[in-house]
């Protein structure tokens, strides 16, 4: 068996990798590149693989580093399965088409020709088969594959592949419980090898208790200084789990009755699809569903559907806050409210996610004082807080309690999806305290196992 590592491996986007057995060719993931111009323009190149001899592709998840060119892939000439949980399927329409306005946008700015459009989504989703957690199925022969729950976002899979008399892992990305809605992150007994994921590698989150505190704060505080707090917001997860966490606290009378605006109408999608799995739910969020309340929307939640409904927000000054996409300050609606808001001290940006390498979050994150928004110069004064601990993403403690639950022997851990310096710490870690042989995978690099 021989794993080649495609993507995710210099830095933390476009997952993909390439299994190939005796007889068959499979893909885990097949995800855009984000972060900066070179990276974007990455997804026009060519495939390093055949599509056409591709049998079959299997998804961690839905975010689109994950599964962002499979239409590219369609275009190419694949015509195998995609299998994934049920979620995944649901959420794949959605953020594919999202994507394809994204990518539109990119190609004409660089120049370059359409990557795919709604013809390639739509013949692709024919092949998607979706099954649930626990349940094996064999896509090929002497091939088994089996989902675990990930508790990364809704229908997130740690993959289970057993052949030639191998088990290895990949870990997708792993959850950072416990969090509101999902459930913790399944263990997983056994495993010959371990593809693991690093995008917290080098550090540790703050607790759920401490980081609803800090949100706490920082909308009093912003109210109290007649301010808006802004929080880019990927459209899945940290999007729910905030409003969920604002419901909360909201009822519990611990922040003032201030207007709260989701200006996604992508994420607005997106919670109505999480409303269709309840069962994916952990056992607070069902009872709090059973008690008949709706943490998707309360009195003061207020969904922005169009653009003039979003530029009316720049307009009114009152105390306020907004969570719109996207979640890295790239694109979307953000952009326009950062525009306005960033310059004046009395606002409040909330980081609440990763911020990739070459992103506009990751300038204000660390602390750049001028930024550059769609070719115009904006000053920078407001204040800027960045609460890690809601990544949904497992932090080094949690990444290393997940790969010790693994009955030994593991024979090799590769580390990917994380940044070098992530992976070189998380690599010393699982060393000296696992003594579990580690590598980190070039890009290209085929090993066989």
């Amino acid at each position: 068996m021989k794993i080649s590592f495609y993507g995710a491996i210099e830095g933390i986007t476009g997952s993909n990798f390439l299994v190939e057995t005796e007889n068959t060719k499979f893909l885990i993931d097949c995800g855009l590149f984000q972060g900066g111009e070179q990276s974007e323009k990455r997804n026009w190149d060519e495939f390093p693989y055949d599509p056409r001899q591709i049998d079959f592709v299997v998804l961690t998840h839905s975010h689109i580093d994950h599964m962002g060119r499979l239409p590219f892939l369609y275009k190419k000439g694949f015509r195998g399965k995609v299998y994934c949980s049920r979620p995944t399927k649901a959420f794949s329409e959605l953020f594919m088409t999202d994507a394809a306005h994204i990518l539109k946008n990119i190609a004409e700015r660089f120049n370059l020709p359409e990557l795919f459009g709604a013809e390639e989504i739509e013949n692709l989703l024919t092949l998607y088969e979706s099954f649930d957690y626990y349940q094996k199925i064999s896509p090929a022969p002497n091939i088994e594959i089996k989902l675990y729950d990930a508790g990364h976002i809704l229908g997130s899979a740690i993959i289970e592949v057993k052949a030639e008399g191998k088990t290895i892992i990949f870990s997708g990305d792993l959850g950072n419980p416990p969090v509101p809605l999902l459930k913790d992150t399944d263990p997983i007994k056994k495993a010959d090898y371990v593809i693991l994921e690093s995008t917290y590698g080098d550090r540790n989150h703050i607790s759920q208790e401490k980081r609803e505190i800090l949100l706490e704060r920082a909308i009093e505080d912003n109210f109290a200084r007649k301010g808006v707090v802004l929080m880019p917001a990927f459209a899945m997860e940290r999007t729910q789990e905030i409003l969920y966490e604002i419901n909360k606290m909201k009822k519990e009378n611990r922040i003032p009755d201030i207007p709260i605006y989701l200006d996604s109408p992508l994420a607005k999608k997106a919670t109505f699809i999480y409303k269709k799995f309840p069962e994916y739910f952990d056992l607070e969020a069902t009872q709090f569903l059973k008690s008949g309340e709706d943490f998707f929307n309360f009195p003061s939640l207020h969904f922005i559907e169009t653009k003039e409904e979003s530029k009316e927000l720049d307009r009114d000054f009152q105390p306020k806050v907004i969570i719109a996409g996207s979640g890295m300050s790239t694109g979307g609606r953000i952009l326009f409210h950062e525009k306005v808001y960033l310059p004046k001290p009395t606002t409040t940006l909330l980081i609440v996610g990763f911020q990739v390498k070459g992103t506009l979050g990751r300038e204000l994150k660390e602390g750049a004082k001028r930024v550059t928004i769609e070719g115009e110069k904006i000053e920078v004064k407001a204040k800027i807080i960045e609460i890690e601990s809601y990544s949904a993403h497992a932090d080094q403690g949690k990444l290393k309690y997940w790969l010790s639950r693994i009955e030994k022997p593991v024979k090799k851990v590769f580390l990917v999806h994380g940044e070098k310096k992530a992976k070189i710490i998380l690599k010393h870690c699982i060393e000296d305290n696992l003594g579990y042989e580690t590598a980190m995978p070039k890009t290209n690099e085929a090993i066989n196992l």
